[in-house]
C-alpha cells in the first residue's frame, strides 16, 4: 500500500492546545482557580483526545501497510465518527463494527450518518457478540464477518498502548499548569496516557460517562500495556453518568446550555457537560482544598 501524501499533513505535531481561565463563582467562592484545555481545538475533524489517541495508530496503520482501519463503536460513539473522518483525509477505508443489530436496517442516527458519509462500512453485531470482543476468537470471528480480516484493528475508544503515549503529550503539555487536570472518560485511554505525562505532584481526576465502575481495573491494564506498570496519580469520580452513556437529562442539557453562556464554550453533552457538572459538584462538597487550581481537558465539540 502506497503511503498517503497527506499523511504527515494530518498528523503534524500541533501546537499545544490553549489553556483558558474561566471566571465562575461556584468555583472561585470556593478559593478553586478553574482553567479549561481547550483540546477541542488541536484538530479541526478529529478534536480533543481523538487525535490524540488516533494519530499515532493511524500512522502505525499506513507505515504497516494495511489496507484499511477496523474499529468498534456505539450507536453515538465519537470515536467511530473520528475514525471515519481520518479515514476519509487518508484515502484509506474504515470499517466500523457498532454494538447492536437491531440497528441494521433503521434509519441511521445523525452520528452513524456522519460515518457513513465519510466513507465507513458500517458492520452491525449483536450485543452478545460485541461484548465479547476482546477475547481473541470471538475477535477473529467479528472481523471475519466484517470482511476485515486483514485490516488494522484500532479498539473501541482507540485506547491502546500506541493512544496513550500520544496522550502521555497532553499531561505533558499541562505540567506546572495546575494540581489537578480533569478529563471526562470512556473507555480510560486519555485519562491513563494523561497521568502518565503530568509531573510529580499533579493529579489526574476521571469522570466515567458510562455506569458500571469497570474502568480502574481497564486503566491499570491499559497502563500496564504501554508503561510496564502504573505511571502517575490518578483517581475516579464515579457517579457523575446521569444514566449512563449518552442519556442527557433535562437538568444536564440546561447546565451545559448555562455554562456555554456563561463563557461562550460550546459544551459537547456526552462528555464535557458530565465533566463540568462532575467538577462544580466536588467543587461545592469541599473536594478541593481551597487555592487548587484545577483544570478541565475539554475534549470535543458539538
Amino acid at each position: 500500500m502506497n503511503r498517503p501524501a497527506n499523511l504527515d499533513v494530518l498528523l503534524r505535531p500541533r501546537p499545544p492546545s490553549p489553556v483558558r481561565e474561566v471566571r465562575d463563582e461556584r468555583f472561585g467562592r470556593h478559593g478553586v482557580r478553574l482553567l479549561l484545555k481547550r483540546d477541542d481545538l488541536v484538530h479541526p475533524e478529529l478534536p480533543g483526545n481523538k487525535w490524540r489517541k488516533l494519530a499515532p495508530n493511524l500512522r502505525a496503520a499506513v507505515e504497516g501497510g494495511f489496507p484499511a482501519l477496523v474499529t468498534f463503536g456505539g450507536a453515538y460513539s465519537n470515536h467511530l465518527r473520528a475514525t471515519a473522518a481520518a479515514g476519509r483525509m487518508l484515502g484509506l477505508p474504515t470499517v466500523g463494527v457498532v454494538r447492536g443489530d437491531e440497528l441494521a436496517g433503521r434509519p441511521l442516527n445523525e452520528s452513524l450518518a456522519r460515518c457513513a458519509a465519510d466513507g465507513m462500512r458500517l458492520h452491525f453485531v449483536p450485543r452478545s457478540a460485541y461484548r465479547r470482543k476482546a477475547e481473541p476468537q470471538a475477535l477473529a470471528r467479528l472481523l471475519t464477518e466484517a470482511g476485515a480480516s486483514d485490516a488494522y484493528v484500532v479498539p473501541e475508544g482507540g485506547s491502546n498502548a500506541l493512544a496513550l503515549h500520544g496522550c502521555a503529550e497532553l499531561g505533558r503539555e499541562l505540567r506546572g499548569r495546575a494540581d489537578v487536570v480533569a478529563v471526562a472518560c470512556g473507555t480510560g485511554g486519555t485519562l491513563a496516557g494523561l497521568a502518565a505525562g503530568l509531573a510529580p505532584g499533579q493529579r489526574a481526576l476521571g469522570v466515567p460517562v458510562l455506569k458500571g465502575g469497570f474502568l480502574a481495573a481497564e486503566i491499570r491494564s491499559l497502563q500496564l500495556a504501554a508503561f510496564g506498570g502504573p505511571a502517575g496519580d490518578w483517581s475516579l469520580a464515579e457517579g457523575f453518568d446521569h444514566g449512563g452513556y449518552a442519556r442527557v437529562p433535562a437538568p444536564l442539557e440546561a447546565f451545559a446550555a448555562d455554562f456555554a453562556a456563561r463563557h461562550g464554550l460550546p459544551v459537547e453533552r456526552i462528555y464535557v457537560a458530565k465533566l463540568l457538572w462532575a467538577l462544580t459538584e466536588l467543587t461545592k462538597s469541599g473536594a478541593f482544598p481551597r487555592g487548587t487550581t484545577l483544570t478541565a481537558v475539554i475534549t470535543g465539540r458539538q
